[in-house]
């Protein structure tokens, strides 16, 4: 008797219940009653799946599942067996050293990525002759700083052996790796004037057709742009997942465009990233005063003077009065 009773549960398991009763195996499940709807899947998230290559050569990886740039470093070492720490900066869409196509906080769903790795190191001597060198600097979100612009008739681009794309690795021998733009451009700008001082740069790997290459802003250079191509972009952010959106629209590219001119200007660095959260921050902030609590309580570290967080604030807020 027990035997039977053990069978009679597992023929109720096997077969689905209706309304507490088993309902026989191969009878179809009634179609929903009226003013119901069947409980649709959950939406699959894309699998984003992004090609690279290293710049001065190297067969084509993939990669995915990152969230940041640290995160998508590791990824490129990995599939090219090299530490992470050899990558100075990406470009995306091109493997020249081309601060135009600079990976910063957004990849373009259809983006090639090119990882430029540590090359030669050389050491300069500078002497301080004007109060700016003439160096604008970035970071790659991953402890390197770099030359991203040498302007024309400045100290430094009367130094042939420094270049666009040239990571800063020491000045006078201490160590500034893990610095961020901001912090280098701040020591550069408070060595003495008339003092010769000493950078250890590393430039990128170099492929044989871009030896001999230097690049120098220009008035006749084309704006940069902000944001990458493509219409969907990954944006990487320091905190938290990765977010599929809307690539940004032409306001709003014009904004930060203005806004990283402002950085370069007021700070000596250029950021796409930074100037896209900046401009966020400041569509939400009804007057200068409010952006200017908005940025201490977020990047309190940048000491952004008063004037130009106003000048951010008008750019973004009233562009048309900051016209000529």
């Amino acid at each position: 008797m027990r035997r039977a009773g053990r069978r009679g549960r597992q023929a109720q398991e096997d077969c689905p219940m209706e309304n507490g009763v088993g309902r026989e195996p191969g009878v179809p499940e009634p179609p929903p009653t009226e003013g119901t709807s069947a409980p649709r899947p959950p939406r699959a998230r894309p699998r984003l799946v992004f090609r690279t290559q290293l710049a001065h050569g190297s067969p084509t990886a993939r990669i995915e599942g990152f969230t940041n740039v640290k995160e998508l470093y590791g990824k490129i070492a990995e599939v090219f067996g090299i530490s992470p720490t050899e990558i100075l900066f990406c470009t995306l869409n091109t493997h020249k050293v081309d601060m135009q196509k600079l990976l910063g906080g957004q990849i373009g769903l259809e983006d090639f990525i090119f990882a430029h790795v540590r090359g030669e190191t050389k050491e300069v001597e500078v002497t301080k002759t004007e109060d700016a060198l003439g160096l604008t600097i970035t970071d790659n979100g991953a402890g390197y700083a770099f030359i991203k612009r040498i302007k024309e008739g400045s100290i430094i681009n009367r130094l042939q052996t420094v270049c666009v794309g040239d990571s800063i690795e020491a000045i006078n021998d201490h160590t500034i790796v893990g610095c961020r733009h901001y912090e280098v451009a701040r020591m550069l700008r408070e060595l003495p004037r008339a003092q010769p001082f000493t950078l250890r740069l590393v430039q990128p790997k170099k492929a044989f057709d871009m030896i001999g290459q230097r690049t120098r802003s220009s008035s006749k250079c084309p704006p940069e742009s902000c944001v990458s191509s493509g219409k969907e972009t990954l944006r990487l952010r320091a905190q938290g997942p990765a977010m599929l959106q809307e690539g940004p629209s032409t306001v709003e590219e014009e904004a930060a465009r203005r806004v990283d001119d402002l950085l370069e200007s007021y700070m000596g660095i250029r950021d796409c990233e930074l100037a896209a959260t900046m401009v966020e921050m400041a569509k939400c902030s009804p007057a200068a005063a409010a952006l200017a609590c908005a940025l201490d309580s977020v990047l309190g570290e940048f000491a952004f003077p008063q004037e130009f967080v106003a000048e951010v604030w008008a750019a973004v807020c009233s562009p048309c009065s900051g016209q000529e």
